[in-house]
């Protein structure tokens, strides 16, 4: 490791506990440092101040599988989370708007680099600050079940605005967004951010969970046959899940009449999780009077996330979507 890359390392670590920061994002596996130059996030928010509730019987180990073979290409894949948390990426100049990221994975891992960290310096270098989310596994012995991840989001976005002050963000102005298994996150935080999941923790939890908007990127919505993901379903509600069950989990039929405005983004040739997701989603937030912009490519297929959309039509998915979310006050 050379001088520099340490410099940088003590500079963030002296920025995360300057901040109060806890917990500690984490390394890669199987590869060394992280490719010179890329921004990385200087502190990480711990979510449960006397640690996450519920936790499952058997111990879980985290776990980081670095599944690129490229040194300069980054694939982290995080299970096994047991101190769910929130790596922050501050921008040099803030706009006063925030953006909580929950990344995908199909609920069997939280991928951290490709639907979390790209977007994250992508969004800051534009004057968000971005709070990347390592959300509990649903499928993993928690006691809330399919209610975990819901715990983990609510807490994020109440511990948000707890904190505005610190990172110079409106707290009004604090949006989510999602991809695929963490697009499934997303909705279901916008269509139950006022569900009661936890007992409160602390003063955070007096404040509320609604997103002033919501980013559902090539989302999991449908817990029901034959939309559903069927990874997603099982670690979520389990492989013999009853109606009630999927009912109670599938975003689209729980829309509140105040649901936040969306944000929905889809490929038509996504062969992993079916458009049907998308447009189901759109069609109850409709019938509820909900403001929803809706935008199908041809061609995507699942996971583009930034990297692969490169070349495609696809690529301007972000700017649509800072077009859209500047409108709504973002």
């Amino acid at each position: 490791m050379n001088l520099d890359r340490r410099a940088l390392l003590f500079t963030s670590a002296v920025a995360a506990m300057a901040s109060g920061a806890m917990g500690q994002t984490p390394p890669p596996t199987n590869g060394g440092d992280l490719p010179a130059g890329l921004p990385q996030p200087t502190e990480t928010i711990d979510l449960w101040p006397a640690g996450a509730p519920g936790m499952p019987a058997a111990a879980l180990t985290e776990t980081v599988n670095e599944r690129s073979t490229d040194p300069q290409l980054t694939d982290r894949a995080v299970f096994g989370i047991t101190r769910p948390r929130m790596a922050v990426f501050r921008p040099v100049r803030s706009n006063g708007a925030a953006v909580l990221i929950t990344p995908g994975g199909g609920y069997r891992w939280v991928v951290v680099d490709k639907e979390g960290y790209e977007m994250g310096r992508w969004l800051s270098g534009r004057g968000y600050t971005v709070f990347v989310l390592f959300y509990r596994l649903p499928g993993e012995g928690w006691a809330a079940g399919p209610d975990v991840v819901l715990q983990d989001t609510q807490r994020a976005m109440r511990l948000i605005r707890h904190r505005a002050n610190d990172y110079g963000v409106d707290p009004e102005r604090v949006a989510a967004m999602g991809f695929s298994a963490g697009g499934h996150a997303c909705a279901d935080l916008a269509a139950r951010f006022a569900a009661t999941v936890y007992k409160p923790a602390d003063k955070a939890d007096q404040l509320s969970a609604r997103p002033l908007l919501a980013a559902p990127i090539y989302p999991v919505i449908s817990m029901s046959a034959p939309h559903a993901h069927p990874g997603s379903r099982e670690k979520l509600v389990g492989a013999n899940a009853d109606s009630a069950s999927e009912r109670a989990h599938s975003p689209h039929l729980n829309i509140p009449a105040n649901a936040p405005p969306h944000f929905i983004l889809h490929a038509e040739d996504d062969d992993v999780v079916s458009v049907e997701n998308a447009l189901l989603l759109r069609a109850a937030l409709r019938e509820r009077g909900i403001l929803v912009e809706t935008h199908l490519f041809s061609h995507g297929g699942h996971g583009f996330g930034l990297r692969k959309a490169m070349g495609k039509a696809v690529e301007a998915w972000p700017e649509l979507f800072l077009d859209w979310a500047r409108a709504q006050g973002l």
